[in-house]
């Protein structure tokens, strides 16, 4: 049996960051279903989809092809056989992204993706649904979160070191909004599953969060 951790929390709490380095150095791999979601978002701006119209988007869903290979340990995603990674970090793929994902349709061709990733593999797994649909039978479950003012100013600081020029307070703003839609949507919706365990990265560095991360998936390995 495949050995499993899912990891759930906000958009910006690290989720990724920590998710990759925990699988780095516990052998596993690790699957960014974020990045899958931002890749359908990618195809839908690309093709100039309506995002006010659930219909246009469950329509042309089926027109994408979404898969993770893995190049020399590298998680590539690829839309339509081209790789995108460079194109599905901006902001505005990030909100289309949250705009489409409660769409019954794309979750279904997602999920469907994600559990047979899991079977196959050792894995850890990060998202806004992991313990609760995705893996309810998880080993491991985490909910990763932080305050939004946290989030925001640790966003910022990605982007400007990027050399993009942005507005803190837009970036919170548009943290929050996200947070309400992800934690108020029909299907699915973000929140805490009963057996997870919450870890606060508020007052914790990035290192730190990494190695309680790991302590963690030992014990529930052991």
């Amino acid at each position: 049996m495949s050995f499993n951790v899912a990891m759930d929390g906000p958009a910006g709490a690290g989720k990724s960051t920590v998710a990759r380095a925990v699988a780095k150095e516990l052998g596993l791999i690790y699957v960014d279903t974020g990045a899958m979601y931002r890749a359908m978002a990618l195809f839908m701006l690309r093709e100039g989809v309506d995002l006010k119209d659930s219909g246009k988007i469950a329509e042309n869903c089926t027109r994408a092809d979404i898969t993770i290979r893995y190049e020399d340990g590298v998680q590539v995603v690829c839309l339509n056989g081209e790789n995108v990674n460079g194109y599905i970090r901006t902001e505005e793929v990030g909100e289309a992204a949250s705009v489409i994902s409660p769409v019954p349709l794309v979750r279904e061709n997602m999920v469907r993706l994600q559990k047979a990733l899991a079977a196959r593999s050792d894995c850890i797994m990060d998202g806004r649904d992991i313990g609760t649909c995705v893996l309810p039978e998880a080993q491991l479950k985490i909910y990763l979160t932080a305050g939004s003012e946290v989030r925001a100013k640790r966003r910022y600081d990605e982007l400007t070191a990027k050399g993009e020029i942005c507005d803190l307070q837009q970036i919170k703003a548009d943290i929050e909004d996200r947070d309400y839609r992800d934690m108020h949507r029909e299907m699915s919706p973000l929140k805490q599953a009963e057996d997870a365990v919450l870890v606060d990265t508020s007052d914790m560095t990035q290192e730190e969060v990494i190695a309680e991360i790991t302590k963690l998936c030992g014990q529930a390995r052991a």
